[in-house]
Parts: C-alpha cells; sequence; structure tokens
C-alpha cells in the first residue's frame, strides 16, 4: 500500500496519541504532515519536530492545519463542536475522514455526509464501536436488521443508588478505557452511547429505531450486526483504541501490529445486559432530540458540552448534567437544519440559554 499522508487533529487527546503511537510503528505506511492542538502547545512541537511535520496550537489550529496543508486522510479527534468546520474544511479538499469526535455527525450528520457524498471522500470511523459495525457491514443495507452498539456501562453501572452525590474524580474514574474528561463524563452518563446512535445513523444510513444499545462490561466485543436472515456478525479485539484507529488509517488493508491479542479461553465469558432507563436518562434524551428533527439534536450536543464543562468546574452536580439537557431541549425554538449557520445559531442559542 502507497504512504498515506495523514492530518491529526486534536493530537494530544488520547485518541491523537494512540493514532501517532501507530504511526511510529508504521512509518512505512503513514507519514504526518500536521498535527493540531488547542492546547499542550510544547508537547504538539515535541511531536511534530519527532516526524517533520508541521505544528498548530490554539483556537483556530485545527481549521488551519486544514486548510494550509494537502493529506490523504484527516483524523478528526478534537472535543465537542469544535471539530465541524475543520471537517466541512477537510471534505472540500477531498479528504477522507478518520471520525472520532461523535458531535460532528451529531450536530450536523446530514450536511456532512451530504457534502462528503457529493466529494466521494469517505468516513472511516474510529470509535471502536462504529469501528466493528464497519467492519461487519461489507453488504448493502438493504440487507441489514438492526445495528448493536456495545457500551461498558461506565463507572456508575450498578452504583452508587444517589447519583447526584458523584464527585468529579468517581466519575472521571472509567473501568476500562483511558479517555479525555469530556469523553469519560459523556461515558458515565451513556450521552456517549447516545451520540453513537445518531453517529451510526448518519455513518451507516440506519434508522435510529433499528439501533440497539446493549451493556457489556467487559468491552470485548466492540459491537454487532443483525442481518435479515438472522444472522449476526460481531467484531471482538481486546480493549485498545489502536486497534480501531489502525484500521481506520490502513483500510481497506490491514497492517500487523505486536500487541495483545484475545485469549477466549482466559476470558472465560461475556456478559450483556439492557441499559437501564432511569439510571441513564441520557439515551432517553437522544431519542426524544431525533423525534423533534430539526437541529434539536445540535441542542443536546451543545447542552451537554455546556453541562460536562460546568460539572467538570464544580458548579453544577453530577445528575444535573441530565437535566439540564432536558431542560433545554423543552425551551428550544425550532431550528432548521439546513446549514452549517443553523448549526451555529442553535448551538449559540443553548449556550446563552443555559448561561442566563
Amino acid at each position: 500500500m502507497k504512504t498515506k499522508r495523514i492530518i491529526i487533529l486534536g493530537a494530544t487527546g488520547s485518541i491523537g496519541l494512540n493514532a501517532i503511537d501507530v504511526v511510529r510503528h508504521n512509518r512505512d505506511s503513514f507519514r504526518i504532515v500536521a498535527l493540531a492542538a488547542l492546547r499542550s502547545k510544547e508537547k504538539c512541537e515535541e511531536l511534530a519536530r519527532e516526524f517533520g511535520a508541521k505544528a498548530y496550537a490554539g483556537e483556530d489550529a485545527a481549521l488551519r492545519a486544514v486548510e494550509e496543508n494537502e493529506a490523504d486522510i484527516c483524523l478528526v479527534a478534537t472535543v465537542g463542536m469544535s471539530g465541524l468546520k475543520p471537517t466541512m474544511a477537510a471534505i472540500e479538499k477531498g479528504m477522507d475522514i478518520a471520525l472520532a469526535t461523535k458531535e460532528v455527525m451529531v450536530m450536523a450528520g446530514e450536511l456532512v455526509t451530504k457534502e462528503a457524498a457529493k466529494r466521494r471522500v469517505r468516513f472511516l470511523p474510529v470509535d471502536s464501536e462504529h469501528s466493528a459495525i464497519f467492519q461487519c457491514t461489507r453488504v448493502p443495507n438493504t440487507e441489514i436488521d438492526k445495528l448493536i452498539l456495545t457500551a461498558s456501562g461506565g463507572p456508575f453501572l450498578h452504583g452508587p443508588e444517589d447519583l447526584s452525590r458523584v464527585t468529579v474524580a468517581e466519575a472521571l474514574n472509567h473501568p476500562r478505557w483511558k479517555m479525555g474528561p469530556k469523553v469519560t463524563i459523556d461515558s458515565s452518563t451513556m450521552m456517549n452511547k447516545g451520540f453513537e446512535i445518531l453517529e451510526a445513523r448518519w455513518l451507516f444510513d440506519v434508522g435510529v429505531k433499528d439501533i440497539e444499545v446493549v451493556v457489556h462490561p467487559e468491552s470485548i466485543v466492540h459491537s454487532m450486526v443483525t442481518f435479515k436472515d438472522g444472522a449476526t456478525l460481531a467484531q471482538l479485539s481486546p480493549p485498545d483504541m489502536r486497534v480501531a484507529i489502525q484500521y481506520a488509517l490502513s483500510w481497506p488493508n490491514r497492517l500487523p501490529a505486536e500487541r495483545e491479542k484475545l485469549d477466549m479461553a482466559a476470558i472465560g465469558k461475556l456478559t450483556f445486559e439492557r441499559p437501564d432507563p432511569v439510571r441513564f436518562p441520557c439515551l432517553r434524551l437522544v431519542k426524544e432530540a431525533c423525534e423533534k428533527g430539526g437541529c434539536a439534536t445540535a441542542v443536546l450536543a451543545a447542552a451537554d458540552e455546556w453541562a460536562v464543562k460546568n460539572f467538570l468546574e464544580g458548579k453544577i452536580g453530577y445528575t444535573d448534567i441530565a437535566k439540564k439537557v432536558e431542560a433545554s431541549l423543552e425551551a428550544a425554538p425550532e431550528f432548521p437544519c439546513d446549514s452549517l449557520e443553523a448549526v451555529w445559531e442553535a448551538n449559540d442559542w443553548t449556550w446563552k440559554h443555559l448561561s442566563r
């Protein structure tokens, strides 16, 4: 396979650093041309020197990295909706998108998928769940009966009983994955799984009603696809983000990797259960936003971003996250989702509404 040129947005976050590690072990297959980070300027510059790449840091770093460079793949691993404009810019330049930032599809899925189709740009999923589905669906979507997204359940799957007393440190203590603070909090509330439902809807052109979530604490089965003939395919691997990242970068090829392989006998058993709708109300809120239509999912994502930020800063309680999102959805006017400007308008309205 030819050497692929890569831009990494969010280079100093967990996905970005894991992607860099993949490149480090596959230098004949990949070449990093630019790295962008919102903060951690020194770390970004250090990594850029290692790979002979350009470094960008600051508020507009991701957008500048895309606009000023040419690449085959743009890995979007920024936080929240900050990845939206750079993703659109990369699509306009014909770069394939290795997507890790869920909010891009949550807030503007219809817009970005239409633009990508127009320019024949591929979306290559980086989330382990969507990567699993991607690996299982080399067939027309007409053969799919349902998608089954697995969830670890996070730190609060079965306790404590009173979630209102949860501290920031407890919410950041994920039992399986090491991620950035925003994604880790979203994992604990299962909002991230709701975002993944919306992302899967646009990535695989499947209705939300045909996407199911099951809790799988071992995080070995990363997702499943059930077909109309009753067969179900699953992708399994140890909980290591580099597996999905490497596949997104190397697709349609698979590259060897010196990392842990599955030992099913040692694992012994795998367990599954349905998520508790009372403990995890964010899953319900995602479906309500879908039913509301327009830019309601953009309001959902913006409200969650505001609420998680304020929880991490100690300004609201843990259970207030879902309450703030629900209140925003109830109060939001109808925003037609027909342009990026409309998405930003919905975002701005939400932040102003919650900041009063």
